[in-house]
């Protein structure tokens, strides 16, 4: 992380000077917001985190709790999530606290006893090379504690309201309005009204607030789909036990049910998705008399011979399978502009066993977040607001797809026709999706057609830009590329360099960065006056050459571009291969023409084209980038 760019100052250097606005705003809940964001889970602090990387744009996050969620809920923290965390500068505390899955092993009825469970399989959980960064277990409540330090070490100073239920959602129709939509906020303590209520008139809503949100029914959307009638106990506890696999996620179907073992941080924390039984657990479910007590004895009946002597319960909960959708998840109608969105829970709902979905909703955040923040600030078209709705629903549907056939498989009894060992290969063969990596975005104003995919075969168009190692060339850091972009709401430009050295006269690399550096390149037209030549769009260069072959003396200017107000250098542009896993190599694209990988600010790729490609290159980000003056 770079700082001390406005000067030197003492104490934590991750804590950034207050924003100069803050002394305009009232104490307490405003009249008027820029975004209103409803709900505090998981899409709503990530939402929150990232229009905190826009100290200029006034934001307010509301939430009917008394005060941040302690214990419980999700877990699961998808490899690409961490990668997420990582744009936040959070994924090391997070890797550090959580406990990483690396195998998953499976059980079965033992065929010599069918009484008995037997394992049948071990796999590892994530494949080679699919990310850099580890499958990892967290409890929700840190994840969110996480973005909420982040949030409060910013320059916005950000803090949640917490006792603010929101009770209607109202868009005014004059087009001239400012502030066009109205949020109706009743106070509330444990949940009950105080009977006090107040408004805020914000730009854009964003209503994170759950499967029961107020949000989605102002402005008519509705969750469709339906109940499984299966119903699973989940038990965060420490717990004394026989079961060989307890610190390994494992995946357990026995002639009495089903289990889902999940260990978690801190080393003797376990959590456990229990199948009920519609018949053995009938009377429970009907009577609504479930307890813990009652779950750890399905348990050890579906862990026989093995047993589990429950010590301590931290968190436990019932819930009913059901996978819900909506049809869009904006208010935008007859070609009017969205002013009012929604994400997370909000607009999809599914089982919890497959882990993804806190990352899904994670993800409907950030997608949503660099958009709201750049629009507000004046850097990007408001079209692309549009392509929230478009992008994230076809996700969530293929969440829904994916964890409907899940959840069925997983509830399979062994003496169906199914094959005993489908479920194990179903796994396997979805681990890029539960990975969180599979997601392409389709061909819009925001991601090219794939015309000139050859020459970076491993960063698919649409897809998140897939890491890999190189060194630093002005200090010789070995670090992964991803690495060096933060959620700051910029577009990358990844110049991997041709075979040429980059101060020869026919390097097409050199050509790129005296284009770059003109009147007519993207960095001049779309850049406002008075920011950092990079705040818009941070040009980064792959070289060829070793980082002990090129000296920073051989780099064009705009791959030593000055900022702040001392116009220091920033030596942070430009990489070499690792002699150990060339970046070339790894990733397919082509030495003698070299690539340009364009990125979007959540870190997708949205075009590849050759290096001499300049007028293409300005003409895609027309289409996303306002031109200033």
């Amino acid at each position: 992380m770079q700082f001390y760019l406005d000067g030197y100052q003492p104490g934590d250097p991750f804590v950034a000077a207050p924003h100069p606005s803050l002394s305009e705003r009232p104490a307490g809940l405003p009249d008027t917001a820029d975004v209103v964001i409803i709900g505090c889970g998981p899409a709503g602090l990530v939402l929150a985190a990232q229009l905190a990387e826009f100290p200029e744009i006034h934001t307010v996050i509301v939430d009917r709790r008394d005060g941040p969620l302690e214990v419980g809920q999700a877990d699961g923290v998808a490899c690409r999530t961490v990668e997420m965390f990582e744009a936040f500068g959070l994924a090391d505390q997070l890797v550090h606290e959580g406990y990483q899955v690396n195998e998953v092993t499976f059980w079965r009825p033992d065929p010599a006893d069918s009484s008995s469970i037997v394992r049948t399989g071990r796999i590892n959980d994530v494949e080679d090379d699919l990310s850099e960064m580890p499958h990892m277990i967290v409890n929700q409540a840190r994840m969110l504690a996480y973005l909420r330090d982040h949030m409060r070490r910013s320059a916005t100073r950000a803090e949640p309201c917490y006792g603010l239920h929101a009770t209607d959602v109202r868009v005014d129709p004059d087009p001239t309005a400012q502030h066009p939509v109205e949020v109706t906020l009743q106070h509330v303590e444990g949940f009950e009204p105080t009977g006090q209520t107040s408004t805020i008139r914000a730009r854009y809503v964003v209503g994170c607030d759950g499967s029961r949100s107020t949000t989605r029914q102002a402005i008519g959307r509705r969750l469709e789909g339906e109940a499984t009638n299966q119903s699973w106990g989940v038990l965060d506890v420490l717990a004394v036990t026989d079961f060989p696999d307890i610190r390994l996620k494992s995946a357990i179907h026995s002639e009495q049910g089903s289990i889902l073992v999940i260990p978690r941080e801190g080393g003797y924390l376990v959590r456990l998705y229990i199948e009920l039984d519609n018949d053995r657990d009938a009377e429970m479910l009907r009577e609504r008399s479930v307890t813990p007590d009652k779950l750890a004895a399905v348990a050890n009946r579906i862990l026989h011979p093995y047993t589990i002597d429950v010590k301590h319960v931290g968190w436990w909960a019932v819930y009913e399978i059901g996978q819900r959708l909506c049809d869009r998840f904006d208010d935008a109608e007859n070609g009017d502009p969205p002013r009012v969105f929604i994400a997370g829970d909000a607009c999809h709902t599914h089982s919890a066993k497959a882990g993804q979905g806190m990352n899904v909703s994670m993800a409907d955040a950030w997608n949503l977040g660099w958009k709201l923040g750049t629009v507000l600030r004046g850097t990007s078209r408001p079209e692309i607001l549009r392509t929230y709705s478009t992008e994230r629903q076809k996700v969530a549907q293929q969440l829904i797809d994916f964890d409907r056939e899940f959840a069925a498989l997983f509830s399979a009894r062994q003496d169906r026709d199914a094959d005993p060992e489908r479920f194990q290969h179903y796994f396997r063969e979805q681990g890029r999706f539960t990975a969180g990596v599979a997601v392409r975005y389709e061909p819009s104003p925001l991601t090219a057609r794939s015309v000139h995919q050859h020459l970076a075969e491993g960063f698919p168009i649409g897809m998140r830009f897939h890491s890999a190692p190189v060194v630093r060339l002005a200090d010789a850091k070995p670090m992964h590329l991803g690495h060096a972009a933060r959620a700051d709401g910029a577009w990358r430009l990844y110049a991997f360099a041709d075979r040429a050295h980059p101060g020869a006269a026919d390097s097409r690399l050199r050509e790129l960065a005296a284009f770059l550096s003109s009147v007519d390149s993207p960095i001049a037209r779309f850049t406002p006056p008075g920011t950092d030549p990079d705040s818009v769009i941070d040009v980064r260069t792959v070289l060829q050459q070793g980082h002990r072959d090129v000296t920073v003396e051989d780099l064009p200017p705009v791959l030593l571009p000055r900022k702040g107000p001392f116009e220091l250098v920033d030596y942070e542009k430009v990489f070499c291969p690792d002699p150990a896993t060339d970046i070339f190599d790894r990733r397919g694209l082509d030495r003698d023409r070299g690539a340009l990988v364009v990125v979007r600010p959540d870190q997708h790729v949205a075009n590849v084209l050759p290096l001499d490609a300049h007028h293409e290159l300005l003409d895609f980000l027309r289409g996303v980038l306002v031109e200033v003056g």
